[in-house]
């Protein structure tokens, strides 16, 4: 008996260690002014920082860390950021043939608790990949914002027309678990976090269901990499919430500036995403601002030449790639606890970040 107990305790204990184990990504330094950035715009961008309530920032230049502040190793919910994340490990499915992206939702079996006609189910997954489904089911971790601009079911046929819809995009994360037979958060943690090397991200999920939480000021979010927030009286489908640290974003956003290479392995194939940077639906033409695929897009403009992409969360959070500056950013504020830093105030970042440069 106790051969047999050791025996168990001695496969659990291996179990984890290689599930959890993995070389971590050393990061490299430079100076500001080799890469094109001023030290005292830098120092501007501290202060402001500082002042606002931010709680970490990331500038990588050509694959080295110019600027750094903050905590950056702090892990916590990276909220609509999510749907970048999903992009990688949704492309990964696609390429391996597991996922047709011109399959509609009917094909694939999919329904809601308040039931969708048969024109909804006609929306095929790359109008959910754009938001584009025309789909307007309630939905888990929905804003206020969100439901202010939110059309009226059935007045919009699939893919005619753009709404950032967090049905999509909780469908997606259901439709990748279904034909993976895998949880995203493991899925990224095999195939995204482990090959990057990132420090903090695990896997590891938990669950809960919003519609039970009877005090909110007594809800203490879960701890780990990743949870699936229900909210089962307005949709069976959950949103999947990533916890990460400002370092970890950063090598994802790498990984995107590399086309989707790492240490000589394709990882995401640069087809994917190149199409999922594209500007598929412009929604602010002043500013060229627009939806890709699970990204947000800089479209080109009169000033400027487009490429770069990003997403924000919140409206505070940002993870930023800037392929024509070699670039990626990473700004972070802890959301999980009472903050102060706004919307305007990202833009303002941005603003200080570009004078920055030399």
């Amino acid at each position: 008996m106790t051969f047999f107990r050791t025996s168990i305790l001695f496969l659990a204990f291996l179990t984890f260690a290689c599930t959890t184990n993995h070389e971590k990504y050393t990061f490299e330094y430079a100076e500001p002014e080799d890469h094109g950035f001023s030290q005292s715009g830098l120092d501007s961008l501290s202060a402001f920082l500082e002042e606002k309530g931010s709680s970490s920032m990331i500038l990588m230049v050509d694959e080295k860390i110019i600027f750094e502040w903050g905590n950056t190793e702090q892990v916590h919910t990276i909220h609509s950021i999510r749907k970048s994340m999903l992009n990688s490990i949704f492309g990964i499915a696609v390429h391996d043939g597991l996922i047709d992206t011109n399959a509609t939702i009917s094909e694939l079996g999919i329904d809601d608790i308040h039931g969708l006609t048969d024109g909804e189910k006609s929306a095929r997954v790359a109008d959910l990949l754009k938001s584009r489904s025309g789909v307007y089911h309630s939905a888990a971790a929905v804003s206020e914002g969100m439901l202010r601009g939110k059309p009226e079911r059935n007045s919009k046929e699939p893919g005619s027309h753009y709404y950032y819809n967090n049905w999509d995009f909780n469908v997606l994360g259901y439709i990748l678990e279904e034909k993976t037979g895998e949880s995203i958060f493991e899925l990224y943690n095999e195939q995204i976090a482990k090959p990057l090397g990132m420090h903090h991200f695990d896997g590891r999920y938990e669950s809960f269901d919003a519609d039970t939480i009877q005090n909110e000021s007594d809800f203490e979010l879960p701890l780990t990499s990743g949870f699936y927030q229900y909210e089962r009286s307005k949709s069976k489908y959950p949103a999947y919430h990533f916890r990460m640290s400002a370092k970890d974003m950063a090598l994802y956003g790498q990984l995107y500036l590399n086309k989707g290479k790492w240490n000589g392995s394709q990882i995401i194939s640069k087809s994917w995403i190149e199409e999922s940077t594209k500007p598929h639906s412009i929604y602010n033409e002043r500013f060229g601002l627009a939806y890709g695929m699970l990204w947000s897009v800089l479209a080109p403009t009169e000033n400027r030449s487009g490429g770069s992409f990003y997403h924000t969360g919140t409206g505070v959070h940002m993870l930023g790639v800037y392929p024509s500056s070699n670039m990626v950013l990473v700004h972070r504020v802890d959301t999980e606890k009472e903050y102060t830093f706004t919307g305007n105030d990202l833009l303002t970042m941005i603003d200080l970040v570009f004078e920055a440069k030399l």
